[in-house]
C-alpha cells in the first residue's frame, strides 16, 4: 500500500475520531442542559406543592375591595382555623390601603378556648386600631361554640336562615375503661410522683373529687365565655335560662334573640352593607412544610406523655 493511501486512510479515520468526539461533547451538553431542565422543573413544581411560589391574590390585588379571611373546620393550634394562620390574615386584610371592609366567614363547630380567645383579642384590637374598617362575620352552616367566641368580636353578624348557631358552654371528655380491664383481669399498675398526677387516667377509677375540680374549671371558663358573648353583643342579646345553655339554634332564631344581627352572605354583605363588591381573600394557606411540622410537633408532644385524655373544647 502506497504511502499516499495510508495518509488518506489515516485523514479519514482522524476525521471520524474527530468527529466522534464532538458528537459525544454536544451530546454531553445536551444531557446536561436537559438534566438541568428537568430539576428545575421539579423544583418549581415542589415550590408551588409546598406553597412557597404562586400568585398571592392579596399582594397582586390593587382598587378598592372586601376583604376575605376564612375560618374554616374546627379551632385547634395544629388546625387551618388557629390562632397562628387567622390572626396574620386578619392583620393583612386590615393593614391593606384598599380594604374598605372585612369579612370573617366562618363554618366552624368550635375547638380550643384559648386559640378562640386569642383571635378574638386581635379582632378587637383591629377594631380599634382601624375604626375606619367594619369587621362582619358571615356565617355559612355552622358557627358554634369555639366559633360563636371568635365572632362575637365583630362589628355584626350575618347568618343563612338555616345556619346552625349559639352553643354557648364547655365541655371535657373523655373514656373510662376499668370496667373492660376487669373483663380482661388486665391489672393497671401505675406509679406517680404527687397527688394528683394521674388525674383524669383513663385506666384507673373516677375520683369524685377530680371530677368537682374540673366542674369548677369548666364552670370558670363557662363564665369566661358568658362574659365575652355579652361584651360583644351588648344590648342585641335577648337573654333566656337557655341562651348560656350550650343549646343551638338555627340561623331564624339566632336572629329573634340577639345572636346575630340579620341575613346575609360573602357576597351581598361585600355588596350591599360594605359597599365593595370585589373581594380579595388574604386567608393564609398552610404549606406542606407548615402542616408536617405542626403534626411533627404533635407527635413529639404525644410520645413525651403529655396526654390529650380530658381536653377542655368549646363544642
Amino acid at each position: 500500500m502506497s504511502d499516499e493511501n495510508t495518509n488518506w486512510e489515516r485523514g479519514v479515520l482522524e476525521k471520524l475520531a474527530v468527529s466522534a468526539l464532538q458528537e459525544q461533547r454536544s451530546a454531553r451538553h445536551w444531557g446536561i442542559f436537559f438534566k438541568v431542565l428537568t430539576f428545575g422543573y421539579l423544583f418549581i413544581i415542589l415550590f408551588i406543592f409546598m406553597g412557597w411560589l404562586g400568585d398571592n391574590e392579596a399582594a397582586l390585588s390593587s382598587g378598592k375591595h372586601t376583604a376575605l379571611v376564612d375560618m374554616q373546620g374546627v379551632i385547634a393550634s395544629d388546625s387551618a382555623a388557629s390562632a397562628d394562620n387567622l390572626i396574620p390574615s386578619l392583620q393583612d386584610a386590615f393593614k391593606n390601603k384598599d380594604t374598605q371592609g372585612v369579612i370573617l366567614r366562618i363554618n366552624s363547630p368550635g375547638g380550643s378556648p384559648v386559640q378562640a380567645g386569642q383571635i378574638n383579642d386581635e379582632i378587637r384590637r383591629l377594631r380599634t386600631k382601624y375604626p375606619a374598617i367594619p369587621l362582619y362575620v358571615v356565617v355559612e352552616d355552622i358557627c358554634a361554640s369555639g366559633g360563636y367566641y371568635v365572632a362575637v368580636a365583630a362589628d355584626k353578624i350575618f347568618v343563612d336562615k338555616a345556619s346552625l348557631i349559639g352553643s354557648i358552654g364547655v365541655l371535657m371528655d373523655g373514656f373510662g375503661f376499668t370496667g373492660t380491664m376487669s373483663k380482661l383481669g388486665v391489672e393497671r399498675r401505675l406509679i406517680t410522683a404527687g397527688a394528683n398526677k394521674a388525674i383524669l387516667d383513663p385506666f384507673s377509677p373516677a375520683n369524685p373529687a377530680h371530677t368537682e375540680y374540673f366542674k369548677q374549671m369548666l364552670a370558670q371558663i363557662h363564665q369566661q365565655f358568658i362574659d365575652v358573648v355579652r361584651q360583644g353583643r351588648g344590648k342585641r342579646l335577648k337573654e333566656t335560662p337557655d341562651t348560656f345553655s350550650g343549646l343551638v339554634w338555627n340561623g331564624e332564631k339566632g336572629v329573634e334573640i340577639g345572636l346575630a344581627d340579620g341575613y346575609g352572605s360573602l357576597e351581598s354583605v361585600a355588596r350591599d352593607i360594605i359597599k365593595a363588591e370585589k373581594i380579595v381573600d388574604f386567608t393564609m394557606k398552610e404549606n406542606f412544610v407548615d402542616r408536617l411540622a405542626k403534626r411533627f410537633g404533635a407527635g413529639v408532644a404525644s410520645a413525651i406523655g403529655f396526654s390529650t385524655q380530658g381536653r377542655i373544647s368549646l363544642r
